[in-house]
């Protein structure tokens, strides 16, 4: 398993609520979860090391209306 970090617009309970279906969508998602306490509303997610996991979770995020980017 491997853990990656996404920068987001994320900012609270309500929009945890809005994106959780979309996460839901990728099968091979182990675990995730969003610190709206950070200034840059770190999304960490937990699942196989493999690249398609950004792409995925990127464009599930972004289909729920919100900003992500990778952190490096």
């Amino acid at each position: 398993m491997a853990t990656y970090q996404f920068k987001t617009n994320i900012h609270c309970s309500g929009c945890i609520e809005k994106v959780t279906p979309f996460l839901q969508r990728i099968p091979t998602l182990e675990s995730w979860e969003v610190n709206t306490e950070n200034p840059d509303k770190i999304l960490t997610v937990t699942g196989p090391e493999d690249a398609k996991i950004n792409e995925a979770v990127t464009a599930q995020i972004k289909a729920a209306g919100y900003r992500i980017e990778p952190l490096d």
